[in-house]
């Protein structure tokens, strides 16, 4: 029977490290488990390595393709006078809610 995947050896602190980082950035770690956490990659220099290499790929991103620039919209504050304008549209604009004759009498 042959299996298409290599087998891949891991340690216990190995299996460890992927659970607790999927909890932390699930956010349901506990306090104890971010501090087993940093027990892990303060013990073991192969982990400590990998958290060293993505602390260093964060602070350096790859600058945006020209194909995916984002449109960024900064949103405009209005004045005074412009919020009174809106609120005085809006109060001419909307619908009085229609009064049903069998109710009042």
């Amino acid at each position: 029977m042959k299996h298409g995947k290599q087998l891949e050896r891991r340690t216990f602190n190995q299996d460890r490290f992927e659970i607790l980082i999927k909890r932390q950035k699930n956010g349901t770690a506990t306090f104890n488990e971010l501090s087993e956490l940093d027990e892990i990659v303060n013990r073991d220099p192969d982990i400590r390595e990998i958290v060293l290499e993505e602390m260093q790929d964060a602070d350096n991103p790859k600058p945006p393709d020209n194909d995916q620039t984002q449109i960024i919209q900064k949103t405009v504050r209005k004045s005074f006078f412009e919020k009174i304008k809106a609120f005085i549209n809006r109060l001419f604009t909307t619908q009085a809610p229609q009064l049903n004759p069998a109710v009042i009498a």
